[in-house]
């Protein structure tokens, strides 16, 4: 079954909407997981009618009070964070905060982390029997605790089967996997989640970095190290999405560095099929909804019609 939600673009001469999977958004901007809340916390200041998804926060089984203060910090290229994971728990999130995302009309996609294989199934199964979910996002950048603390992202074995057992548990809803960008071989764990029932992967999350205040001679954020993101990844996040799009044959979201409208359409040419937008919310909130209206006016600009039309059409070779 296609699930679809009605396309809402300034021009009915330019069609924005793309297909991920089993979804078609009405546009190729998504607000990312992890700063966009549970999305509700923007609906004062963005219209989340015109996105084409946002995805929540990660939730986890059981409530967490995540990170010690202070979590953000800027930096000259880009953000660090050490948020933590920071969330209310599957129970409340379906209690408190499903149904007033149920109101909007666009995809929501919750993000799931689990600490073990049983923390995602479990997430997954209470989320099932709950209503206003268009995908999961699986989060698989997390320690698994069981396997002396490895990431499930790094080893293409636990990748299989904790995607494998997570496409299991979600049964009625698409399964989107976000990858881990500091992989020996980002195609071959690709290739291992698509293999394993993703319906799609985001790539990528935060790069493991860190910042010393030289005053204090300690960390600029609580933990000793933090997730950095912003306009300094975008290059290497770009060969991870082109690398991965040529191995794999489900859509790949693009997900570093997303400021303005072309870094939009060089996401595209390399063959993601959407496009996820994070750090530039903290600093303008409206970042997500500006960039449509930016797209719909260089498409018109340059005569394209459909935003189909220059999806992976990055040219290996120049002249």
């Amino acid at each position: 079954m296609v699930s679809s939600v009605a396309s809402v673009s300034s021009s009915n001469r330019v069609d924005l909407s793309v297909q991920v999977g089993a979804l078609r958004l009405a546009n190729p901007i998504i607000a990312a997981g992890g700063t966009f809340g549970y999305g509700v916390e923007f609906a004062h200041l963005v219209d989340l009618n015109r996105l084409g998804g946002f995805v929540t926060k990660g939730i986890s089984k059981e409530p967490m009070e995540g990170a010690p203060s202070p979590r953000l910090h800027e930096t000259a290229s880009g953000m660090l964070n050490a948020v933590g994971l920071q969330n209310i728990g599957v129970d409340a999130f379906i209690k408190d905060k499903l149904p007033l995302l149920r109101k909007y009309n666009t995809h929501r996609i919750v993000n799931v982390f689990g600490y073990c294989l049983d923390d995602y199934v479990e997430v997954i199964r209470r989320l099932e029997d709950a209503e206003g979910i268009s995908a999961y996002e699986l989060n698989i950048s997390c320690p698994n605790v069981k396997k002396g603390g490895m990431q499930f992202g790094s080893d293409p074995i636990q990748v299989a089967e904790v995607v494998g057992a997570a496409r299991k548990a979600a049964a009625r809803r698409p399964l989107w996997v976000k990858l881990m960008p500091l992989v020996t071989d980002i195609a071959l764990i690709a290739r291992t989640a698509e293999s394993a029932g993703a319906d799609a992967v985001t790539i990528a999350n935060t790069y493991p970095a860190m910042a010393v205040d030289v005053g204090s001679r300690k960390s600029v954020l609580g933990n000793a190290t933090g997730g950095l993101s912003g306009p300094a990844i975008k290059p290497i996040t770009m060969r991870l999405v082109w690398e991965a799009r040529k191995a794999i044959g489900i859509p790949v979201i693009g997900l570093g560095g997303i400021e303005k409208v072309e870094d939009v359409l060089e996401y595209i040419m390399v063959g993601a099929s959407a496009v996820q937008v994070g750090t530039a919310s903290f600093a303008d909130p409206q970042a997500s909804e500006a960039l449509i209206g930016a797209l719909t006016k260089v498409l018109e600009r340059d005569n394209i019609l459909t935003i189909s039309e220059i999806r992976g059409k990055f040219a290996v070779e120049n002249g």
